[in-house]
């Protein structure tokens, strides 16, 4: 998908929401009281769209993803889907969290959710995976284990992915690869998408808008649209 394309899908993928998300607030309980961890917080994602949460660390954007993901529900505010139910989401964690008695293939085909028998073999030969396919997760790279999480999220054949610095501590070039890897997989099935990264670069890579997040209680100090000319375009460090 070029750029031009890709804003016309940002076009369309607006008109048809996914999910409106309102927080008025959310803290955590400590043994010292109330520690505000979000303030006010207004989030809209269309349904082929990928936004980014971008903030320092520890100022609650994973709890923004956990609250989408339904992992949390103590918040005063609203989260509102298209239709009545929740969207089938796919979830990439910090950690691969790949279950490590079961190969790389199994790992997918626990949680398949589609009656297409070639979606594993097409994610694993897309994530460059395929040489792999029948490796236990402690035999992999960061990197490999990185792309069979992202692999894992998209068997589900998700409405809505979350992703959660799915590229952090990796080297920039196996980085990169991996973000050109997560595209092409995108690309192939356009959903969509929740990153979250402390990256800006990373970010503008990827999605179509960035939100730029304050420190705790957080909220958005302000909503960057991705310039056509950048769209998913610098992939390479």
């Amino acid at each position: 998908m070029d750029c031009s394309a890709a804003a016309g899908t940002l076009g369309s993928a607006m008109a048809e929401m996914m999910l409106r998300l309102h927080i008025e607030s959310k803290s955590f309980r400590t043994g010292r009281g109330e520690l505000p961890v979000l303030g006010r917080i207004d989030i809209a994602l269309g349904a082929r769209e990928i936004v980014a949460l971008v903030g320092p660390s520890g100022c609650g954007k994973t709890t923004l993803l956990r609250i989408v993901g339904g992992l949390d529900i103590d918040f005063q505010g609203t989260l509102d889907w298209r239709g009545a139910a929740m969207p089938r989401i796919g979830t990439v964690f910090q950690e691969p969290r790949l279950l490590p008695w079961r190969t790389v293939r199994q790992n997918l085909m626990l949680v398949q959710r589609t009656e297409n028998p070639g979606l594993v073999n097409e994610l694993l030969h897309t994530l460059d995976l395929a040489p792999f396919s029948d490796a236990f997760p402690a035999t992999l790279s960061l990197g490999m284990a990185r792309r069979a999480a992202i692999a894992r999220a998209f068997a589900i054949a998700p409405e809505l992915v979350l992703l959660d610095e799915p590229f952090v501590s990796l080297d920039p070039a196996m980085a990169a690869r991996s973000r050109e890897l997560l595209l092409t997989t995108w690309r192939a099935r356009p959903t969509a998408a929740l990153l979250v990264t402390h990256d800006r670069a990373e970010a503008a890579a990827l999605a179509d808008r960035i939100l730029l997040l304050a420190e705790r209680p957080t909220r958005v100090l302000e909503e960057i649209i991705v310039p056509q000319a950048m769209c998913r375009s610098d992939l390479m460090p």
